[in-house]
Protein backbone atom coordinates (compact mmCIF):
# COMPACT_ATOMS: atom_id res chain seq x y z
CA UNK A 1 0.00 0.00 0.00
CA UNK A 2 1.06 3.72 -0.73
CA UNK A 3 3.41 5.01 2.23
CA UNK A 4 1.31 7.06 4.15
CA UNK A 5 -0.77 8.52 1.08
CA UNK A 6 -4.75 8.72 0.62
CA UNK A 7 -6.67 10.05 -2.17
CA UNK A 8 -7.82 13.01 -2.00
CA UNK A 9 -11.37 14.09 -1.37
CA UNK A 10 -12.97 15.85 -4.49
CA UNK A 11 -13.29 18.99 -2.73
CA UNK A 12 -9.89 18.78 -1.78
CA UNK A 13 -9.35 19.74 -5.03
CA UNK A 14 -10.06 23.25 -6.10
CA UNK A 15 -11.85 24.16 -9.35
CA UNK A 16 -9.58 26.73 -11.41
CA UNK A 17 -11.42 28.99 -13.56
CA UNK A 18 -11.35 28.40 -17.14
CA UNK A 19 -10.32 24.87 -16.63
CA UNK A 20 -12.97 22.48 -17.44
CA UNK A 21 -12.55 18.23 -17.44
CA UNK A 22 -14.09 15.47 -19.34
CA UNK A 23 -13.67 11.80 -18.70
CA UNK A 24 -14.63 8.21 -20.08
CA UNK A 25 -14.34 4.75 -20.11
CA UNK A 26 -12.88 3.84 -23.57
CA UNK A 27 -11.71 0.22 -23.08
CA UNK A 28 -8.48 1.29 -24.47
CA UNK A 29 -6.70 -1.16 -22.42
CA UNK A 30 -8.70 -3.08 -19.90
CA UNK A 31 -12.75 -3.00 -19.68
CA UNK A 32 -14.55 -1.10 -16.28
CA UNK A 33 -11.95 1.96 -15.98
CA UNK A 34 -11.85 5.44 -16.33
CA UNK A 35 -8.80 5.90 -19.02
CA UNK A 36 -9.85 8.52 -21.04
CA UNK A 37 -9.17 12.18 -20.03
CA UNK A 38 -9.91 15.98 -22.10
CA UNK A 39 -9.28 18.96 -20.60
CA UNK A 40 -10.51 22.15 -22.13
CA UNK A 41 -8.53 25.72 -21.74
CA UNK A 42 -10.51 29.25 -22.05
CA UNK A 43 -9.43 31.37 -24.29
CA UNK A 44 -5.87 33.33 -24.74
CA UNK A 45 -4.88 30.77 -21.52
CA UNK A 46 -1.09 30.55 -21.68
CA UNK A 47 0.32 26.97 -21.98
CA UNK A 48 4.00 25.67 -21.00
CA UNK A 49 5.70 21.95 -20.66
CA UNK A 50 9.10 20.17 -19.95
CA UNK A 51 8.90 17.06 -21.44
CA UNK A 52 11.12 13.52 -20.87
CA UNK A 53 15.06 13.59 -21.79
CA UNK A 54 14.66 9.91 -23.45
CA UNK A 55 15.74 10.33 -26.92
CA UNK A 56 12.87 7.38 -27.75
CA UNK A 57 10.58 9.53 -26.68
CA UNK A 58 6.94 8.84 -27.74
CA UNK A 59 4.75 9.92 -30.83
CA UNK A 60 2.76 12.17 -28.32
CA UNK A 61 5.44 13.73 -26.89
CA UNK A 62 6.92 14.77 -30.18
CA UNK A 63 3.47 15.90 -31.10
CA UNK A 64 2.97 18.05 -28.19
CA UNK A 65 6.38 19.67 -28.51
CA UNK A 66 5.56 20.53 -32.23
CA UNK A 67 2.10 21.92 -31.21
CA UNK A 68 3.63 24.17 -28.87
CA UNK A 69 6.01 25.69 -30.67
CA UNK A 70 3.71 26.59 -33.30
CA UNK A 71 2.59 29.44 -30.83
CA UNK A 72 -1.28 28.79 -32.17
CA UNK A 73 -2.94 29.23 -28.33
CA UNK A 74 -3.35 25.65 -26.90
CA UNK A 75 -7.48 25.02 -26.61
CA UNK A 76 -6.97 21.63 -25.02
CA UNK A 77 -5.47 18.14 -24.26
CA UNK A 78 -6.52 14.40 -23.86
CA UNK A 79 -4.82 11.90 -22.14
CA UNK A 80 -5.43 8.10 -22.61
CA UNK A 81 -3.99 5.22 -20.57
CA UNK A 82 -3.46 1.83 -21.56
CA UNK A 83 -0.98 2.38 -23.98
CA UNK A 84 1.93 4.75 -24.06
CA UNK A 85 2.38 5.10 -27.85
CA UNK A 86 5.58 5.31 -28.04
CA UNK A 87 8.72 2.88 -29.91
CA UNK A 88 5.88 2.39 -32.55
CA UNK A 89 7.44 4.26 -35.55
CA UNK A 90 5.51 6.60 -38.11
CA UNK A 91 2.50 4.91 -37.55
CA UNK A 92 2.02 6.12 -34.14
CA UNK A 93 2.84 9.68 -34.80
CA UNK A 94 -0.04 8.91 -37.96
CA UNK A 95 -2.19 7.58 -34.47
CA UNK A 96 -1.21 10.16 -32.09
CA UNK A 97 -2.47 12.95 -34.95
CA UNK A 98 -5.35 11.50 -35.81
CA UNK A 99 -6.56 11.66 -31.81
CA UNK A 100 -5.73 15.53 -32.17
CA UNK A 101 -7.79 15.87 -35.22
CA UNK A 102 -10.59 14.09 -33.82
CA UNK A 103 -10.54 16.27 -30.19
CA UNK A 104 -9.74 19.87 -32.77
CA UNK A 105 -13.36 18.92 -34.69
CA UNK A 106 -15.12 18.62 -31.43
CA UNK A 107 -13.57 21.87 -29.68
CA UNK A 108 -13.68 24.06 -33.39
CA UNK A 109 -9.72 24.87 -33.11
CA UNK A 110 -7.09 23.67 -35.25
CA UNK A 111 -4.99 20.59 -35.21
CA UNK A 112 -2.39 21.88 -34.07
CA UNK A 113 -4.31 23.58 -30.71
CA UNK A 114 -4.45 20.23 -28.93
CA UNK A 115 -2.04 18.13 -27.10
CA UNK A 116 -1.88 14.30 -27.00
CA UNK A 117 -0.56 12.40 -24.10
CA UNK A 118 -0.47 8.77 -23.66
CA UNK A 119 0.64 6.22 -20.75
CA UNK A 120 1.01 2.05 -20.72
CA UNK A 121 2.20 -0.07 -22.31
CA UNK A 122 5.36 0.46 -25.00
CA UNK A 123 5.69 -0.69 -28.53
CA UNK A 124 1.73 -1.35 -29.05
CA UNK A 125 -0.08 0.08 -31.54
CA UNK A 126 -2.51 2.88 -30.13
CA UNK A 127 -6.10 1.80 -30.51
CA UNK A 128 -6.94 5.08 -32.12
CA UNK A 129 -10.93 4.37 -33.13
CA UNK A 130 -11.36 3.78 -29.31
CA UNK A 131 -9.75 6.81 -28.31
CA UNK A 132 -12.04 9.09 -31.05
CA UNK A 133 -15.09 7.06 -29.71
CA UNK A 134 -14.30 7.96 -26.08
CA UNK A 135 -14.01 11.37 -26.64
CA UNK A 136 -17.76 13.07 -27.23
CA UNK A 137 -17.92 10.82 -23.40
CA UNK A 138 -15.60 13.25 -22.46
CA UNK A 139 -17.21 16.65 -24.00
CA UNK A 140 -20.36 15.55 -22.55
CA UNK A 141 -19.09 15.65 -18.62
CA UNK A 142 -16.10 18.60 -19.35
CA UNK A 143 -16.93 20.26 -15.74
CA UNK A 144 -14.64 22.85 -13.70
CA UNK A 145 -15.16 20.23 -10.95
CA UNK A 146 -14.03 17.09 -12.28
CA UNK A 147 -10.20 17.15 -10.84
CA UNK A 148 -10.64 13.82 -9.11
CA UNK A 149 -12.23 12.00 -12.04
CA UNK A 150 -9.43 13.33 -13.87
CA UNK A 151 -6.83 12.06 -11.49
CA UNK A 152 -8.41 9.08 -11.77
CA UNK A 153 -8.73 9.01 -16.08
CA UNK A 154 -4.81 8.93 -15.78
CA UNK A 155 -3.40 6.27 -13.53
CA UNK A 156 -1.61 3.08 -14.90
CA UNK A 157 -0.02 1.07 -11.75
CA UNK A 158 -1.02 3.77 -9.56
CA UNK A 159 -3.21 2.81 -6.17
CA UNK A 160 -4.19 5.99 -5.86
CA UNK A 161 -5.10 9.55 -7.51
CA UNK A 162 -2.49 12.06 -7.08
CA UNK A 163 -3.92 15.48 -6.75
CA UNK A 164 -3.32 19.14 -4.66
CA UNK A 165 -4.57 22.07 -4.55
CA UNK A 166 -3.41 26.07 -3.13
CA UNK A 167 -5.06 29.30 -3.04
CA UNK A 168 -3.48 32.55 -2.90
CA UNK A 169 -3.98 36.01 -3.14
CA UNK A 170 -2.50 38.45 -5.95
CA UNK A 171 -2.80 41.83 -6.35
CA UNK A 172 -6.21 41.82 -4.09
CA UNK A 173 -7.80 38.60 -5.94
CA UNK A 174 -8.01 35.35 -4.99
CA UNK A 175 -5.74 32.48 -7.43
CA UNK A 176 -6.24 28.97 -7.15
CA UNK A 177 -3.68 26.56 -8.50
CA UNK A 178 -4.62 22.53 -8.52
CA UNK A 179 -2.49 20.02 -10.23
CA UNK A 180 -3.03 16.13 -10.71
CA UNK A 181 -0.32 13.38 -11.65
CA UNK A 182 -0.03 10.19 -12.47
CA UNK A 183 3.15 7.67 -11.64
CA UNK A 184 4.20 4.87 -9.88
CA UNK A 185 7.30 2.58 -11.80
CA UNK A 186 9.54 3.58 -14.16
CA UNK A 187 10.36 6.74 -12.25
CA UNK A 188 13.81 8.31 -12.61
CA UNK A 189 14.71 12.20 -12.57
CA UNK A 190 14.76 13.79 -15.89
CA UNK A 191 12.49 13.47 -15.89
CA UNK A 192 10.33 10.80 -14.06
CA UNK A 193 8.08 8.07 -16.30
CA UNK A 194 5.05 10.79 -15.26
CA UNK A 195 2.22 12.68 -16.00
CA UNK A 196 1.43 15.78 -14.50
CA UNK A 197 -0.83 18.81 -15.46
CA UNK A 198 -1.22 21.82 -13.26
CA UNK A 199 -3.55 24.89 -13.66
CA UNK A 200 -3.53 28.25 -12.05
CA UNK A 201 -6.44 31.25 -12.77
CA UNK A 202 -3.92 33.82 -12.91
CA UNK A 203 -2.90 35.86 -15.78
CA UNK A 204 0.65 34.95 -16.57
CA UNK A 205 3.61 35.57 -19.65
CA UNK A 206 4.06 33.11 -21.91
CA UNK A 207 7.68 33.09 -20.87
CA UNK A 208 7.31 33.96 -17.61
CA UNK A 209 5.07 30.95 -17.62
CA UNK A 210 8.02 29.13 -19.27
CA UNK A 211 10.60 30.31 -16.09
CA UNK A 212 7.74 29.41 -13.54
CA UNK A 213 7.46 25.42 -14.55
CA UNK A 214 11.32 24.78 -15.33
CA UNK A 215 11.78 26.23 -11.49
CA UNK A 216 8.88 23.95 -10.14
CA UNK A 217 9.92 21.06 -11.89
CA UNK A 218 13.79 21.29 -10.51
CA UNK A 219 12.31 20.83 -7.24
CA UNK A 220 9.82 18.80 -7.60
CA UNK A 221 9.82 15.82 -10.74
CA UNK A 222 13.16 16.20 -10.99
CA UNK A 223 13.75 14.84 -7.62
CA UNK A 224 12.62 11.90 -7.40
CA UNK A 225 13.29 8.14 -8.38
CA UNK A 226 11.90 4.52 -8.15
CA UNK A 227 14.04 2.40 -9.95
CA UNK A 228 16.35 4.44 -12.15
CA UNK A 229 14.31 4.04 -15.65
CA UNK A 230 13.74 7.26 -17.52
CA UNK A 231 10.32 6.95 -19.17
CA UNK A 232 9.64 7.80 -23.24
CA UNK A 233 6.55 9.38 -22.33
CA UNK A 234 6.89 11.48 -19.32
CA UNK A 235 5.61 15.24 -19.34
CA UNK A 236 4.86 18.04 -16.74
CA UNK A 237 2.48 20.56 -18.44
CA UNK A 238 1.44 24.21 -16.85
CA UNK A 239 -1.77 26.17 -17.58
CA UNK A 240 -2.53 29.70 -16.77
CA UNK A 241 -5.82 30.64 -17.95
CA UNK A 242 -6.01 34.43 -16.51
CA UNK A 243 -9.70 34.03 -15.32
CA UNK A 244 -9.09 35.36 -12.20
CA UNK A 245 -9.62 39.06 -12.95
CA UNK A 246 -5.63 40.25 -12.03
CA UNK A 247 -3.21 42.25 -14.24
CA UNK A 248 -0.71 39.96 -16.32
CA UNK A 249 2.43 38.63 -14.78
CA UNK A 250 5.18 39.30 -16.59
CA UNK A 251 8.08 40.29 -14.58
CA UNK A 252 9.96 37.24 -12.79
CA UNK A 253 11.15 40.17 -9.72
CA UNK A 254 7.71 40.87 -8.83
CA UNK A 255 6.43 39.59 -5.31
CA UNK A 256 3.33 38.57 -7.17
CA UNK A 257 5.84 36.15 -9.46
CA UNK A 258 7.35 34.89 -6.42
CA UNK A 259 4.41 34.12 -4.28
CA UNK A 260 2.72 32.48 -7.57
CA UNK A 261 5.81 30.30 -8.52
CA UNK A 262 6.29 28.96 -5.15
CA UNK A 263 2.46 27.98 -4.79
CA UNK A 264 2.76 26.30 -8.23
CA UNK A 265 5.87 24.64 -6.85
CA UNK A 266 4.00 23.48 -3.61
CA UNK A 267 1.62 22.08 -5.36
CA UNK A 268 4.64 20.15 -7.69
CA UNK A 269 6.43 18.46 -4.69
CA UNK A 270 3.36 17.90 -3.17
CA UNK A 271 2.41 15.55 -6.62
CA UNK A 272 5.85 14.47 -7.04
CA UNK A 273 6.13 12.82 -3.61
CA UNK A 274 3.02 11.38 -3.95
CA UNK A 275 4.50 9.10 -6.94
CA UNK A 276 7.01 8.25 -4.29
CA UNK A 277 4.66 7.15 -2.00
CA UNK A 278 2.73 5.34 -4.64
CA UNK A 279 5.89 3.40 -6.13
CA UNK A 280 5.55 -0.28 -7.09
CA UNK A 281 5.42 -2.48 -4.25
CA UNK A 282 6.57 0.72 -1.67
CA UNK A 283 6.57 0.39 2.16
CA UNK A 284 8.88 3.07 2.94
CA UNK A 285 9.35 6.85 1.72
CA UNK A 286 12.65 7.95 2.21
CA UNK A 287 14.11 11.48 2.03
CA UNK A 288 17.90 11.55 0.61
CA UNK A 289 19.47 15.36 2.11
CA UNK A 290 22.78 15.83 1.10
CA UNK A 291 24.47 19.09 2.89
CA UNK A 292 28.10 20.87 2.78
CA UNK A 293 28.60 20.19 -1.14
CA UNK A 294 30.59 21.89 -3.45
CA UNK A 295 27.94 22.73 -5.60
CA UNK A 296 24.26 21.63 -6.29
CA UNK A 297 25.60 19.02 -9.08
CA UNK A 298 27.36 17.01 -7.14
CA UNK A 299 25.64 16.94 -4.19
CA UNK A 300 22.56 15.74 -6.73
CA UNK A 301 25.01 13.02 -7.97
CA UNK A 302 25.50 11.59 -4.85
CA UNK A 303 21.82 11.87 -3.73
CA UNK A 304 20.80 9.46 -6.66
CA UNK A 305 23.49 7.12 -6.32
CA UNK A 306 22.13 5.93 -2.46
CA UNK A 307 18.16 6.55 -3.95
CA UNK A 308 18.79 4.45 -7.23
CA UNK A 309 20.92 1.54 -5.51
CA UNK A 310 18.80 -1.79 -5.32
CA UNK A 311 21.01 -3.15 -2.41
CA UNK A 312 20.07 0.01 -0.17
CA UNK A 313 16.55 -0.03 -1.25
CA UNK A 314 16.00 -3.63 -0.49
CA UNK A 315 17.76 -3.51 3.02
CA UNK A 316 15.77 -0.16 3.73
CA UNK A 317 12.20 -2.83 2.93
CA UNK A 318 14.13 -5.83 5.25
CA UNK A 319 15.11 -3.03 8.03
CA UNK A 320 17.90 -4.73 7.30
CA UNK A 321 20.94 -1.59 8.37
CA UNK A 322 23.54 -2.94 6.74
CA UNK A 323 24.58 0.64 6.32
CA UNK A 324 27.68 0.13 4.57
CA UNK A 325 25.98 0.12 1.74
CA UNK A 326 25.25 3.66 1.46
CA UNK A 327 28.70 4.59 1.97
CA UNK A 328 29.76 2.62 -0.92
CA UNK A 329 27.11 4.35 -3.25
CA UNK A 330 28.47 7.99 -1.53
CA UNK A 331 31.99 6.46 -2.90
CA UNK A 332 30.71 5.27 -6.71
CA UNK A 333 28.50 8.23 -6.89
CA UNK A 334 31.57 10.28 -9.51
CA UNK A 335 32.86 12.63 -6.82
CA UNK A 336 36.54 12.08 -7.85
CA UNK A 337 38.19 14.50 -5.13
CA UNK A 338 35.83 13.66 -2.42
CA UNK A 339 37.53 13.34 1.02
CA UNK A 340 35.84 10.59 2.62
CA UNK A 341 37.20 11.75 6.10
CA UNK A 342 35.06 14.45 6.17
CA UNK A 343 32.15 12.83 5.37
CA UNK A 344 29.14 12.06 8.59
CA UNK A 345 26.33 9.81 7.82
CA UNK A 346 23.30 10.38 9.33
CA UNK A 347 20.19 7.85 9.52
CA UNK A 348 17.22 9.77 10.78
CA UNK A 349 18.79 11.19 14.47
CA UNK A 350 21.35 8.72 14.68
CA UNK A 351 25.11 9.53 13.76
CA UNK A 352 25.79 6.24 11.72
CA UNK A 353 29.53 7.33 10.31
CA UNK A 354 32.43 9.90 10.82
CA UNK A 355 36.06 10.06 10.05
CA UNK A 356 36.04 7.35 7.19
CA UNK A 357 34.26 4.64 8.94
CA UNK A 358 31.50 3.46 11.77
CA UNK A 359 31.18 6.27 14.10
CA UNK A 360 31.85 5.08 17.89
CA UNK A 361 28.64 5.67 19.13
CA UNK A 362 26.54 4.24 16.66
CA UNK A 363 24.52 0.95 17.64
CA UNK A 364 23.22 -1.39 14.88
CA UNK A 365 19.95 -1.68 17.24
CA UNK A 366 19.72 2.25 16.51
CA UNK A 367 19.52 2.12 13.22
CA UNK A 368 17.86 -0.65 12.84
CA UNK A 369 14.82 1.58 15.26
CA UNK A 370 15.44 3.96 12.53
CA UNK A 371 14.87 2.13 9.84
CA UNK A 372 11.68 0.33 10.62
CA UNK A 373 9.52 3.50 10.36
CA UNK A 374 7.50 4.16 7.33
CA UNK A 375 9.16 7.46 6.57
CA UNK A 376 12.96 7.46 6.93
CA UNK A 377 15.61 10.73 6.36
CA UNK A 378 19.01 10.19 5.44
CA UNK A 379 21.27 12.68 5.79
CA UNK A 380 24.89 13.07 4.65
CA UNK A 381 27.38 16.06 5.72
CA UNK A 382 30.15 16.40 2.38
CA UNK A 383 31.98 18.96 4.66
CA UNK A 384 33.05 20.43 0.92
CA UNK A 385 30.96 23.75 0.85
CA UNK A 386 27.40 25.13 1.68
CA UNK A 387 25.45 23.64 -1.28
CA UNK A 388 22.62 20.89 -1.00
CA UNK A 389 20.52 18.97 -2.95
CA UNK A 390 17.26 16.55 -1.77
CA UNK A 391 16.01 13.61 -3.16
CA UNK A 392 13.15 11.33 -2.56
CA UNK A 393 12.86 8.14 -2.96
CA UNK A 394 11.56 4.57 -2.34
CA UNK A 395 12.77 0.56 -0.73
CA UNK A 396 11.81 -1.88 -3.57
CA UNK A 397 9.75 -4.64 -2.02
CA UNK A 398 8.98 -8.13 -3.52
CA UNK A 399 5.78 -6.45 -5.02
CA UNK A 400 7.83 -4.13 -7.50
CA UNK A 401 9.03 -7.20 -9.03
CA UNK A 402 5.30 -8.60 -9.23
CA UNK A 403 3.73 -5.93 -10.35
CA UNK A 404 6.49 -5.23 -13.60
CA UNK A 405 6.69 -9.25 -14.22
CA UNK A 406 2.90 -8.76 -14.41
CA UNK A 407 2.47 -5.48 -16.13
CA UNK A 408 1.15 -6.73 -19.31
CA UNK A 409 -1.24 -9.22 -18.27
Amino acid sequence: MPVNLKSPAPQDLLPVRGVKLGFAEAHIRKPNRKDLLVMQFAPDSKVAGVFTQNRFCAAPVVLCKEHLAAGAGIVGLVVNTGNANAGTGEDGMLRARRTCEALAGLLGCADNQVLPFSTGVIMEPLPVDRVVAGLPACIANLKEDNWLNAAEAIMTTDIVAKGASRQLTLGGKPVTVTGIAKGSGMIHPNMATMLGYIATDAAVSQGVLETMIRHAVNRSFNCITVDGDTSTNDSLVLIATGQNGGAELADTSSADYLALRDAVTEVAAQLAQAIVRDGEGATKFMTIRIQGGRDEAESRKIGYAIAHSPLIKTAFFASDPNLGRILAAIGYAGVGDLDVNLIRLHLGDVLVAENGGRAASYQEADGQRVMKEPEITVRVELGRGAAESTVWTCDFSYDYVKINADYRT
